[in-house]
């Protein structure tokens, strides 16, 4: 049986509007998520554990709003909100049974989440599972709410909890790596490389300091798509209009989920028609975290190609060896780790194409009808890139070693003849790097042959460490 299913034993008989259904015996859901079980066999694959939770802590603070406008009895009011927060902390995650393939809206899901609550909060309060009378799932535990407004509300309070959570604090230890290693590296002076051929001098630190900075400014990306996150469609119900909802129920709702989330930056869409009819704000957060996948990808296949080799690749860095590399060729170490977070990106890559997908083609008047999908992009997303960037941060970088092979290459290196220019000019330079690659010199002895230039006017323009700041005299260009 699919993952979707259920194989429990012995059955109950549930109801909902359309008539009953059967149900395994000890199961929370009801006759609605039964419906959808059967409905959508296709992949097996569940809601996200950060999607439940965020499900089961709107239901909460919804139930506490009711109880606050006298609209639910208070002990039902209690017994829904515990049972909901049971939901949010896990305890029920295997009664989430519906796939993530379902209805565009994410209703059998919520659906799914209103049954197990009901349910629970029945036998909270002494009674029979099913028991409809007594405590509805429709009625009661989605009391002034749409499957159209706390879906899309759901995604962006998990989205939320893992861009902060995780991500966030993934890069930032990513980061620390990165500075680390350009301040253990300032001294190493090696080759620069533009279009992957030989360029001036640089600094190992420097190139570093340049990871370092790609990654700060993903965060900065990262933390302003959040702030888009925080402003929820709660309250819209169906369509926009806020129909069936009190109406101090959405900003009563969203105060309590800013406490209870530890996110004082929620707020109610000041636009619900907007607010549900897209997902602008789930597509931005996804190209933010885009962004930050291939910033790491960038950084993890330099330090990748850098150290190529040992010996016939580049060299200049050594990689912390974490396990055998072949089965037939003793003693290779390869790079195991980046490779691992680059199938990460690509992952992201793809999820990130789905979401843009789900956007163009789902917003179809006042609703998306793609949201699960979307959801669950976007959360795996950021599960996968946080525990990568972790991996890679510490099984990596953390670990990695300067060679003698970047200033054995400076020596060696062509380029340098850039440093001759403000003596002889352009050309005669060019010629001087032409000539050394010929023969197999360095430039400073063909510069020695072919120029004017004496030992110590020689050892000031080509002193790598002139180049590596402003303020030497040379062409513009790459």
């Amino acid at each position: 049986m699919m993952e979707g299913g259920d194989d429990r034993g012995a059955h109950r008989t549930e109801r909902d509007s359309m008539g009953e259904m059967t149900v395994p015996a000890d199961a929370y859901y009801g006759a609605s998520t039964q419906r959808a079980v059967e409905n959508f066999p296709i992949s097996g694959i569940r809601l996200p554990r950060r999607l439940i939770a965020a499900l089961g802590r709107i239901k909460a603070a919804a139930a506490e709003t009711n109880a606050e406008l006298r609209l639910l009895d208070p002990d039902v009011a209690a017994a829904i909100a515990d049972a909901a927060r049971e939901v949010a902390d896990g305890r029920w995650d295997r009664e989430f049974v519906v796939d993530v393939f379902q209805t565009g809206s994410g209703t059998s899901s919520n659906m799914n989440a209103n049954e197990v609550i009901a349910n629970r909060a029945l036998e909270l309060l002494g009674a029979a599972r099913g028991a409809r009378d007594r405590l509805h799932p429709n009625d009661h535990v989605n009391r002034g709410q749409s499957s159209n407004d706390v879906f899309p509300t759901a995604i962006q309070l998990a989205a939320l909890d893992g861009l902060r959570s995780d991500l966030l604090p993934a890069l930032a230890e990513l980061e620390a790596a990165l500075i680390d290693r350009r301040d253990a590296f300032w001294p190493v002076i090696k080759t620069g490389r533009t279009h992957l051929q030989d360029a001036t001098p640089i600094r190992l630190g420097q190139e570093f300091s340049g990871y370092a900075g790609q990654v700060a400014r993903a965060r900065r990306l990262l933390a302003a798509a959040a702030l888009e996150l925080e402003e929820l469609p709660l309250g819209g119900t169906a369509v926009g209009t806020g129909i069936g909802r009190h109406p101090e129920f959405a900003a009563r709702t969203v105060a309590r989920l800013a406490a209870s989330c530890a996110a004082p930056g929620l707020r109610e869409a000041a636009n619900h028609f907007q607010a549900q009819a897209n997902l602008d704000a789930v597509v931005a957060a996804a190209g933010a975290i885009r962004v930050t996948a291939l910033a790491v990808h960038k950084i993890a296949t330099d330090i990748r190609l850098l150290g190529s080799g040992p010996r016939a690749g580049i060299g200049e860095l050594e990689l912390p060896e974490v396990q055998p590399g072949s089965s037939i060729m003793p003693g290779k170490v390869n790079p195991v780790i980046i490779e691992s977070l680059c199938m990460v990106v690509a992952r992201v890559v793809g999820n990130d194409a789905t979401i843009g997908f789900a956007a163009a083609t789902g917003s179809l008047l006042e609703l998306n009808v793609m949201l699960p999908v979307a959801g669950h992009a976007l959360l795996e997303s950021i599960d996968l890139l946080s525990r990568a960037t972790i991996n890679v941060a510490r099984r990596c970088v953390g670990g990695l070693r300067a060679s003698s092979r970047g200033a054995e290459l400076v020596r060696e290196g062509l380029a340098i003849c850039t440093g001759l220019v403000p003596a002889i000019g352009y050309d005669a330079a060019a010629a001087i790097a032409h000539a050394a690659h010929a023969r197999g010199l360095t430039v400073r002895q063909v510069a020695r042959e072919q120029t004017d230039l004496d030992d110590a006017a020689l050892d000031r323009l080509l002193d790598p460490e002139r180049m590596l700041e402003p303020g030497v005299e040379g062409p513009a260009g790459g």
